[in-house]
């Protein structure tokens, strides 16, 4: 990379467009894309000195790649993070963070909220390997505190959390995570680094999907994981050499332009995301509203210490009465919110988590949660907000119908 050191003191906003920049000999204004798999050598020589580290040179596509280097780079200065390797999916990441960390015998404590592939991996994968996992509701720190008076090795949780936007105390739980002698894993893609940076407030490593608000225009699949040197080099690094869950220089480039955008998007979604919940609140046939945004959400004074300049991202959650019936009649009711799993888009999307992402946790796990039959999760995105309002509000009148034809 070349110096960066006028960069030093610049903003978010800069940073997300200069950092991480390296121009190659035609001195292009955009990011060159660098899509091959290997590199040459000029002798024998050389690739001994390569491959024994005496050289720091590019050897392997699956190893480095110039393109994903400015994808790190740049996401690296974002997060205020010393390492960050760039993954194939946020699943890569999530998965190659724990299990390169891991071994037989290890305890792991996590947030019981969470994405169903996560839960998998802690609930499903993990224990094969001897690694007992306990899980926590992710808000109660109490319940924390409780759980980690015993040692532990690792510490993994999403905030805010998907689909029920609980919100942890990532200071708090840092604090008692240290004390049991375990690192703690954050997935910040909710958030994003625009909106809090976890490394901040005392915790080890983060995780993101790039296929979210990274890339934000739903394109590519990609994930990175941000750590500390000495993680990097002891236990990452090698995992993901050797494993080979390396993101194509392609899908790099297209979060790197991504980048450039990242603050303006999440700010503007985040605005609109909380003017929609304070509306949906108001409507008598909506239960609940999960927002940490609003004056009702349970953690909303947690949320707006540790999340920045008054925003809370763009994912909401709002439940109906009626159950699955009348969520259903809320989605087939959309005109402009597509239906979709994905969030992080520019384009508003919608699901049902119980029939979609969370269909993998039972019944009892997914009520534990909050992740009701008449639960709905919109990640927001940039149409116009009264545009977005009619939709909603047209759902929710749909959802009343159900609910009216039920009875």
């Amino acid at each position: 990379m070349t110096n960066q050191d006028h960069l030093a003191g610049c903003r978010a906003e800069t940073l997300a467009i200069r950092a991480g920049l390296n121009r190659s000999h035609n001195a292009e204004t955009s990011e060159a894309l660098y899509m091959n798999s290997g590199f040459v050598f000029d002798s024998a020589e050389q690739a001994d000195a390569a491959f024994s580290g005496d050289v720091d040179r590019y050897l392997y596509g699956r190893y480095a790649n110039p393109t994903v280097t400015m994808l790190e780079d740049r996401l690296r200065v974002l997060e205020g993070a010393e390492v960050c390797r760039a993954t194939a999916s946020g699943m890569a990441a999530v998965f190659a963070a724990m299990a390169s960390y891991l071994e037989s015998g290890d305890r792991v404590v996590a947030g019981a909220t969470l994405f169903g592939s996560s839960l998998h991996i802690l609930t499903k994968i993990l224990p094969k390997w001897g690694v007992h996992v306990d899980l926590v509701p992710p808000a109660d720190l109490d319940a924390w505190q409780k759980a980690l008076s015993t040692p532990a090795k690792l510490v993994f949780v999403e905030t805010p959390t998907n689909p029920t936007l609980d919100i942890v105390d990532l200071a708090a739980l840092s604090r008692l995570a240290h004390r049991a002698g375990a690192k703690v894993i954050v997935d910040n893609v909710v958030a994003t680094p625009v909106l809090q940076r976890p490394m901040d407030l005392g915790c080890d490593v983060v995780v993101y999907s790039t296929t979210k608000h990274l890339d934000g225009q739903g394109r590519t699949l990609g994930g990175a994981v941000l750590c500390d040197a000495a993680f990097d080099k002891d236990f990452l690094q090698p995992f993901l050499r050797h494993t080979g869950p390396c993101i194509s220089p392609f899908n790099a480039w297209v979060v790197v332009k991504g980048l450039e955008t990242l603050s303006l998007r999440v700010r503007e979604v985040s605005r609109t995301a909380q003017t929609l919940a304070e509306r949906l609140e108001a409507l008598p046939n909506v239960t609940r509203v999960a927002y940490p945004g609003l004056a009702s959400h349970p953690s909303h004074a947690v949320a707006k210490s540790q999340m920045r300049d008054g925003l809370f991202g763009s994912v909401l959650s709002v439940e109906v009465a009626g159950g699955r019936p009348a969520a259903f009649a809320f989605l087939n009711a959309l005109q402009i919110v597509d239906l979709s799993n994905n969030l992080g888009d520019a384009k508003s999307l919608s699901c049902h988590p119980c029939t979609t992402t969370h269909r993998v946790l039972t019944p009892e796990a997914r009520e534990a949660a909050g992740i009701t039959e008449g639960l709905v999760r919109v990640s927001v995105g940039l149409e116009h907000v009264e545009d977005l309002w009619r939709d909603l509000e047209r759902a929710a009148g749909a959802a009343a119908g159900a609910l009216r034809q039920a009875a």
